[in-house]
Formats: structure tokens, C-alpha cells, sequence
């Protein structure tokens, strides 16, 4: 059985180290970054040894939004339009398909290099004042309009054969710094972030998965960020908006984190996280996150297997007419912003 965390690696291929420490470690999944992808072949080579090291089908990850969070990326790969930008050309142009055949799209392209599961869509919302960090990969500052592209993009995924993570739970919205440097507190209202920031998150309740924030909320916990609270993961995130999937941390090597990297993740799956995710391939990290993860089992097993139960091959798909929409879209969207 594996154990309850998820790892990179450093480079396009295993090193003989990596590949005994993924065969004694057993980690529940991979996790791909730019520095990990060369090309299609390539990137399909790395899944399969990692599967190979671990001695089963193990679920291969990357963080593929389109924008700037696309880890495969031209010219091996097409480039797609960030959230926002996707969002205004799905309704300047009419097209209620375009948002969930993009996602189908972009999944058909992951289970090609054998990636099988794609972080997002993100339902944070679009908000003045925000850090960068978030910016254009919210789909907007509305939650209705958030939620209805959301559930799209999720339906796209899941068509094309890949699991979608949303994130970040409960919302990283209001965040005005970024969450790889520093811890973001957020002071707002409980009554205001229920209001909007967890709408999203409440209407997608029924996702297969989902990834935590590393926000302070002080209205609900002033003490630890949304991933290390049991308050929030019990009260706000199982609790009042209901979500019942598997719960995958935010990256613990992360600045907003404080103390020793296996700490962190200790601390992420005592306060209910299911998945420690840990991402820089950094070999000494990766063995502290190691001796911190427990075997995946009860609940949370129950849910993995769940969530990985989804993943199906993904119908094909002709991508020429598609990306005729999706053009004709952007340019009815730019003519309308008089760009």
C-alpha cells in the first residue's frame, strides 16, 4: 500500500537514487515541473519508470492550467489561454462547450505523456487587491461565473481521461502575498467568506479532489494556515462546504510553511489533509516527507481509491476544430476589449 505523500524528482529522467527511494518509499503519486519535461516522449519515459520503481499504476501529476501555470508547454505542446482569458472568450463569443472541450484538450495531451492527473481548476477568485500569485488563473471575481467554468473545466478532465484537483481550498483569493514566499493572512469576515470566497468550492463540493490553501483565515483559525488546521479542514472544508474527496495538501516545501519539511507535512495530514504533497525533488526533503507519511489507509485510502477510479482512457478527440473555436473566440474577445 502506498504511503500518504506525493514527490518530484530533479531532473527529465530518474537517477538510481531516486528510483531506490521511490521503490522503498512507495509514494502515493509524482509530480512534474518544467524542469522535469524535455518532450512528449520524454515526459512519457519518466511516468513509466516512476510506475516501474513503485511496482504499480501510480497516479503521475502536473499542474497544467494554461497561462503561466503550464508545466508542458510549446513547442512541444500548445499553449493554452490562461483562466481569465479562457473565461471572457467562453462568453464574449456564446460558446457554453468552450471552457470544458479546452480541458478535454489539454487532458487528451496529458494521458498521451502518461500523466494522469492535473491540477485544477483553480476556483480562487479574481479579487482587487490580490497577489499575483492567483491574477489570471482565476477565471473571475464572480462565484457564480467561477463555479459554472469551474464545473466545466472538472467535466473536461474527467472526459479526457485525466483526475481534476480543485484548488484552493477554501479560497486563496483574498491572499495578497504569495504563498511560495510568505504566509498570506487573510482578516475578512467569516460571514463575508462564506458569502463568496468558499461559493465555489461549496457548489463543486462533489469533486473527486481537491488541494488545500496555505492561508490564514483568522475569523476561523488565526493560528495555522488552512493546510495544517484541523479547524478548517473539519469545520470549513468537511464541514460546511461538504467536501468529501480526496484532500491533497499545497506544496509543503513552501515559504508560507515554517519548520523542518517533514514537520510540515506531519502536521498537514494530523490537522486531516490525506496526500502530503511535496514537489522540489529535492532528495534529503523527500526522505524527511517519507519517514512523516504514514501507509495510505482507512478513509483516506477509501477516498484515493475513489478519486482513482475515475481516471479512464478518454474519448478521442480531433483537436484542429477545436482550436478553430477557440481562436475565433479569443479574437471575439479581443475585439470586444478593443484589443
Amino acid at each position: 500500500m502506498p504511503r500518504a505523500f506525493v514527490t518530484g524528482c530533479a531532473g527529465h529522467a530518474l537517477t538510481d537514487g531516486e528510483r531506490r527511494f521511490l521503490a522503498e518509499s512507495d509514494p502515493f503519486g509524482l509530480i512534474l515541473f518544467r524542469r522535469n519535461v524535455e518532450s512528449p516522449e520524454q515526459v512519457r519515459r519518466l511516468a513509466d519508470d516512476f510506475r516501474e520503481a513503485v511496482g504499480r499504476d501510480a497516479p503521475v501529476l502536473v499542474d497544467q492550467e494554461g497561462g503561466r501555470v503550464q508545466r508542458l508547454t510549446a513547442p512541444a505542446w500548445r499553449r493554452w489561454p490562461s483562466a481569465a482569458r479562457l473565461a471572457r472568450a467562453a462568453e464574449a463569443s456564446g460558446d457554453g462547450d468552450l471552457v470544458r472541450d479546452v480541458a478535454r484538450a489539454m487532458a487528451a495531451e496529458l494521458r498521451a505523456a502518461g500523466i494522469t492527473v492535473d491540477c485544477m481548476p483553480c476556483l480562487d477568485l479574481g479579487l482587487p487587491g490580490q497577489s499575483e500569485v492567483v491574477g489570471d488563473r482565476a477565471y473571475g471575481g464572480d462565484p457564480a461565473l467561477v463555479t459554472r467554468m469551474g464545473r466545466a473545466a472538472m467535466e473536461g478532465m474527467l472526459a479526457g481521461g485525466v483526475l481534476p484537483v480543485i484548488k484552493h481550498i477554501p479560497g486563496h483569493g483574498r491572499a495578497t502575498v504569495d504563498s511560495h514566499l510568505q504566509l498570506p493572512v487573510v482578516t475578512a469576515a467569516f460571514d463575508d467568506l462564506a458569502a463568496l470566497d468558499f461559493a465555489p468550492f461549496l457548489a463543486l463540493s462533489d469533486a473527486p479532489a481537491a488541494m488545500t490553501a496555505h492561508v490564514v483565515y483568522t475569523s476561523i483559525d488565526p493560528d495555522w494556515p488552512a493546510t495544517q488546521s484541523g479547524t478548517v479542514i473539519g469545520e470549513v472544508i468537511r464541514g460546511m462546504i461538504g467536501f468529501s474527496g480526496l484532500l491533497f495538501s499545497d506544496d509543503v516545501s513552501m515559504n508560507a510553511l515554517t519548520g523542518p519539511v517533514g514537520e510540515r507535512a506531519a502536521r498537514a495530514l494530523a490537522a486531516g489533509c490525506d496526500i502530503a504533497l511535496h514537489c522540489n525533488g529535492v532528495m534529503a526533503e523527500m526522505e524527511e516527507v517519507a519517514a512523516a507519511a504514514p501507509v495510505l489507509g482507512g478513509a483516506a485510502l477509501a477516498r484515493a481509491e475513489a478519486a482513482l477510479s475515475l481516471i479512464g482512457e478518454g474519448a478521442r478527440l480531433d483537436p484542429g476544430p477545436l482550436v478553430e473555436r477557440l481562436e475565433a473566440a479569443l479574437a471575439t474577445c479581443d475585439t470586444a476589449a478593443g484589443i
